[in-house]
Formats: structure tokens, sequence, C-alpha cells
């Protein structure tokens, strides 16, 4: 299947404030939120979990050789243009352009054996995400429902107001069936269980008229929250509604959703820190996880300011890997650190669980070719799905680690292969999911949400 191209965040389309306020509308595939809720109301009680996840997903595919899994005494072809650096964890090494990484390396851990088939970029996020093969017809969305969608409707909302699951950041792709992003496909389950999209700014998709400018506001969007809550109120309108009418409102103006998107509440010197990219994202999501939201998946974006790049999908007819590189990995490692650093601070590392991957990882040997849009030699690596690297981290265990190993070219685990169900077993039972938990598929049939085993180094 042909890749879609990469888009920037869409401005959302526009709709009445009337219309809002009668539909609840939260970007849901065209589903209302009041129909999602009344959708869930069936589903039975919550679980009662007070932890949480981070997902940060790196759509493209990080080469695990020029991040986790160096090869420095590999042939030059193989070992890439970086040389490793040693860590706070003796005998673990990483990229040099990870030095603040190496400042924290007790506080996470590394898995650069996890391995699975699917080359293709939607492929793969369906075998990654939902543990599954398999895309829907005529869709670049997995068969089976993503980890967002499964949070979402095995724990459901702990606290009014809030969903129990999120996506945030860049949207791969914009179709009928909706806008995409790593973590919420809601596979052939019905859109209801779709985890919301929201903006750095903290408003979910097609809910309210804005523009693009408007989006970057930060001051017109609380002030937008005030007038849409004043106008509730005055014309009575939460009276008029049903209940799930009025959860989805609340959803719209409850306090913890405005505040967990202001950042004006935070020391400024933190948000500094996260930096301005799209380490407010991080930030955000970390005030959302304190606020109640059980999962929250961040799409990381490829480029940088100060260079534009085609996600992490790093073929040398799209961008000169090295190049890219040294303009994005220290954005990416300010912003990681800087969360892990967050939370351990506030003692929120027993209870949130971040993990950093994309859906594969590049190939052993690199490639030199000419950029499809500058004409001029570039290196870079293509797919591979033998191998990649995954860092973790919290989630109470202990840290410090490196899991598995891979082959003297990172192609594949010669040590402890995990598969992505592992990983997915892993997440849920960190958030207090019942394993054996199963259900229904398109046609009614029961299927477990997992059929891998938690990783025990991290439970």
């Amino acid at each position: 299947m042909s890749e879609l191209p990469h888009c920037l965040e869409p401005v959302p389309p526009l709709a009445s404030r009337r219309g809002v306020l009668h539909a609840g509308v939260l970007g849901l595939g065209g589903l209302s939120l009041a129909g999602l809720l009344r959708q869930r109301a069936v589903a039975g009680p919550e679980l009662p979990k007070e932890t949480a996840v981070i997902f940060l997903f790196l759509h493209g595919g990080p080469s695990q050789l020029e991040t986790y899994d160096l090869k420095p005494h590999a042939p030059t072809e193989i070992r890439g243009p970086f040389q490793p650096i040693a860590t706070k964890v003796p005998g673990l090494e990483l990229c040099e352009l990870l030095p603040r990484h190496a400042e924290i390396a007790d506080r996470f851990t590394l898995i650069r054996s996890l391995t699975h088939g699917e080359g293709g970029h939607f492929e793969a996020h369906g075998r990654f995400m939902s543990g599954n093969p398999g895309l829907k017809p005529g869709t670049f969305e997995s068969t089976h429902p993503q980890m967002g969608a499964i949070v979402g409707r095995a724990l459901k909302s702990k606290v009014p107001g809030l969903p129990a699951a999120v996506g945030m950041g860049l949207v791969i792709y914009q179709s009928a069936h909706g806008d995409y992003l790593p973590g919420i496909g809601n596979g052939y389950w019905s859109s209801a269980w779709r985890p919301p999209i929201v903006t750095r700014t903290g408003l979910p998709d097609s809910t309210l008229t804005v523009t693009r400018d408007r989006l970057d506001d930060r001051v017109a969007l609380l002030r937008q929250f005030d007038q849409l809550r004043r106008e509730v109120d005055r014309g009575g309108l939460l009276d008029s509604v049903d209940q799930f009418n009025r959860t989805a409102l609340e959803i719209l103006t409850a306090d913890k959703v405005r505040q967990a998107f202001d950042l004006s509440q935070e020391d400024p010197r933190l948000v500094a820190a996260y930096g301005e990219e799209w380490g407010q994202n991080a930030l955000v999501a970390r005030r959302l996880v304190e606020a109640g939201v059980s999962f929250v998946t961040i799409s990381v974006p490829g480029g940088v300011k100060a260079m534009d790049g085609p996600g992490w999908d790093d073929h040398a007819i799209n961008i000169d890997l090295p190049t890219i590189m040294r303009h994005r990995l220290p954005v990416y490692d300010q912003v990681v650190s800087t969360l892990i650093n967050d939370l351990y601070n506030r003692g929120l590392n027993q209870r949130v669980l971040v993990i950093a991957a994309g859906e594969f990882g590049r190939t052993p040997k690199g490639t030199l070719q000419p950029g499809t849009a500058t004409g001029k030699l570039q290196w870079g690596r293509d797919h591979w799905p033998g191998a990649q690297s995954i860092l973790v981290s919290g989630g109470g265990a202990a840290m410090g680690r490196v899991l598995g190993a891979t082959d003297p070219q990172a192609g594949y685990p010669v040590e402890r292969p995990l598969d992505p169900q592992d990983l997915m077993a892993t997440l849920y039972r960190h958030l207090g999911i019942d394993l054996t938990t199963h259900f229904p598929d398109g046609g009614g049939r029961p299927v477990a949400i997992t059929t891998g085993t938690p990783i025990r180094e991290l439970i």
C-alpha cells in the first residue's frame, strides 16, 4: 500500500457554538460525544487503578543504531556516523547526541530486542499498537483496536469530565474516517471507542470555531472556555439535556480539562525546560495523567523548527539521516529527559509508565542516494521490523537496565526476543486491566485484548 504524505496538525473544521452545545461534538469520526457516552454506559463499572501511561510514538521508525543500540565496532556502513557515550549506568552506552539521557540512565530501561514482521508503516502501526496484523479495507488503520481504544473501553473515565484516553500531537493523515495518529485506532469497533485527539492548546478537535492563529493563542483559548461556561449557565441548557449530553458538556467545560491545559499554573522554569516544540505536549500529558486520564499517546514529530523532516522515516531519498539526527535528537533528548525527571521529582514515576518507541527499527546497512527534494546524495536507512529499541521509564519498576540484545549489526535479537503483544500485556497489567479480558469483534466473537506475557522486569 502506498504511503500518504505526512501532514501538519489540521485546522479544526468550523462548527457553530450552538451546534457544539447541542451535539457535544468531540471529533470522533462524526459520532457525537453524547452518543459515545451512551454506548459506553453499558460496559459496566470502571476499574479503580490510579496508574497511567504516556506513550511517545515516533512515527516513521527511529534508527536503533543512531539512538539506543549503537554498534561502534561494526563496519562503517553499519555503525553510522555517531559515537557512543557512557551513561550513569555502568556498561550502558547511548548515542553521543543524547547526553541528557546519559545523565538519567538509572531512571529508564531500554528494550533492545522487540521484533515483529510488518515492514510497512501503517501495517506496523497495527502490529505494534494493536498486537495484530491487518488493515481495514480502504484505510490506513489497523483492523484491530489499538492500545488507546482498548484502555478507554476497559477503564472508561475515572474522573468526571475527563476521557480515559486521548491522542496528542502530529496528525499522521486525514480521511473521511477521521483524523488519525498512532494509538487511537478503533479497528472493528464502533467509533464510539475512538479516543479524541486534542491539540497543544487544549481544544478537542472539531469542538469550537477557531482558526489556526487562535489555536496558537492560549489566552484566547481560555477565554473561549470561560465564555462557553457562561453561555451554558445563562441559557439553562444543562437543565434541558439528558445525563449524557450533560457529561459531554462537562468534558468541554470542566475545570479539570481547563486546568490541565493551562500551563500558566506551572513554574516558568519548568515550562522552559520542556522546550517550545513538542515538549509542550509532553508537559500537558503529565498534567492530564495527574488529572486522571489513563492513557495519553503523543505523536512525536521527526522534524524540528531548524530542519523539517518526514516523521522519523529516514530513507536516503527522504532526508539525510546524520543531518536530521543532529537537529532532532537534541530536542528529543531534552523533552524525554525533562519528562522523566519531572515525573520522578513529583513521585509520579511510581504510577506513571512512559514508553518511547516507533513502529519498527531501521536497516542495519545504510544507503546513499540522491534526495528526492534536494537532488544531493543523502545517507539513510530503510524500514526494518527485525529489531527495534524502546525506552521505558517509571511504572514503579526498577530502572537502569537493558533487556535483550541484538546481533553485531543490530538486525535481529540474539537474547530475549519480545513481541509487541508482550509490551501491550505489560502496559495493561500496569493499568490494572485484567489480561483475560475479551471484547467482541465486528462479528460479535470474543477476542482477547492481548496474547502476550507481561515483561517481568517492568511489573
